[in-house]
Parts: C-alpha cells; structure tokens; sequence
C-alpha cells in the first residue's frame, strides 16, 4: 500500500499556498499540477533549477536531482520535479537565479567568459 502525505507549497513569487495530497511513489510537482497548483518548473527531469523548493519541515526522496549538488541537498533544497514525499512536507519555492547562482556560481567567480575565453568588461 502506498503511503499519502499533506504537502503544504508557499508559492513566494505569487505568495499563493497550495496544501496537496501526495502519494509516495508520485513526483510531487505533477501530483501538485494534477490537483490545481500553479508551480514553477522546465525541464521536468531534474537537470535545472526552476522548480527549486527549500523544505522546511518534513522528508523527500530526490535521488534524480542531478540539478543539485549534494551541498545544496543538505542545505535543505529541492527539484519538485524528481522528488517523493516521504512525510508530511512544507516546503517554498526559491528564486532560480538565486539557487543556480549557489549551484553553479563559483564556476563564474572569474567573470564572464565566451566559448573559454574571459571577456574583459569595458
């Protein structure tokens, strides 16, 4: 028997809450679009940061979110796309520059750079 649990989702760009019956075998986004919540996302298989979530209370499964470090994963974030509730959550979008910045960002730190080569900013 597969175990339900209440996802409560503060959408922060849109300040909407969606509260979502999610079974443990289902992704949460789809669950959560197939009950009415408008959620952020794009690639729907875990490579990007658009469906970023920060969970503040309770348990997921992620093991397909290869769009983030396992660093991030600690600090408590999420893809809504390749994660199964595992408790009740609660749990907040992020803003997805911000989040790719952590993800991705120290990658950057030298600048801006064009197919290898740093470009100087005039």
């Amino acid at each position: 028997m597969t175990r339900t649990h209440n996802v409560r989702i503060h959408h922060r760009q849109t300040d909407t809450y969606y509260t979502v019956q999610a079974n443990e075998d289902r992704y949460i986004l789809h669950t959560a679009e197939n009950q009415g919540a408008e959620l952020p996302f794009l690639c729907r298989n875990g490579a990007c940061t658009s469906c970023a979530v920060r969970v503040l209370s309770g348990e997921l499964d992620q093991d397909e979110a290869m769009g983030l470090s396992p660093e991030l994963q600690e600090k408590g974030y999420a893809l809504l796309c390749v994660s199964h509730a595992k408790s009740d959550l609660v749990v907040e979008t992020q803003d997805e520059d911000e989040v790719y910045e952590q993800q991705f960002g120290k990658h950057f730190a030298k600048g801006r750079v064009f197919f290898g080569i740093p470009i100087e900013d005039e």
